[in-house]
């Protein structure tokens, strides 16, 4: 499935995003704002496989509520994960520190006022050498998607991602109107 626009074109694809970062089997992810259909969840759940695991954090409890019960129904219970949490409260996620191979913040920091909580918290979930992969809209003007002040500066990113010291790997386009940073610990 690809999240397409209006006119139907491509905006995200996840197996672009996944083969692109090297997610394998037997992998510990983390969506974090996993959102209302699990766009992502799902595609990383058959990545991971049954030795893997992902855990589709949100803060909406309806939204793991239909993560959980279409995992059910894809039989793809037992490597998802749904987890409810403010991403804003750094160590509010049950989930241990140092437990996860990858953090994905998918288009979720230009949601947030406290971004650097959010990337604090993806960091203290890694295990050392894990990975962030930060996806968020470019700051142009696009005909949707949120306003362009509301975006978050890749630069920005870059720099804070530096102070917790984690060190920039890859960075690619992910879509006509996204950018990707991958950093690992």
């Amino acid at each position: 499935m690809i999240l397409e626009t209006s006119g139907g074109s491509k905006l995200l694809d996840p197996n672009f995003l996944f083969d692109k970062i090297g997610l394998h089997q037997g992998m510990q992810v983390a969506d974090l704002g996993c959102g209302s259909i699990g766009h992502f969840v799902f595609p990383i759940a058959r990545i991971v496989g049954k030795e893997g695991k992902v855990f589709a954090v949100d803060i909406q409890k309806s939204i793991l509520q239909n993560i959980e019960k279409r995992a059910e129904i894809e039989n793809l219970q037992n490597n998802i994960l749904a987890v409810w949490s403010d991403l804003e409260r750094y160590g509010a996620t049950a989930i241990p520190s140092k437990s996860v191979d990858f953090s994905l913040l998918i288009n979720i920091l230009f949601q947030n006022k406290d971004r650097e909580s959010i990337l604090k918290e993806a960091v203290r979930l890694l295990k050392v050498g894990g990975r962030v992969l930060v996806v968020d809209w470019l700051l142009s003007n696009a005909p949707f998607g949120p306003p362009v002040e509301g975006r978050v500066d890749p630069i920005w990113v870059e720099q804070t991602m530096d102070k917790l010291g984690m060190k920039m790997i890859m960075r690619f386009s992910a879509s006509k109107y996204h950018y990707a940073l991958v950093f690992e610990k």
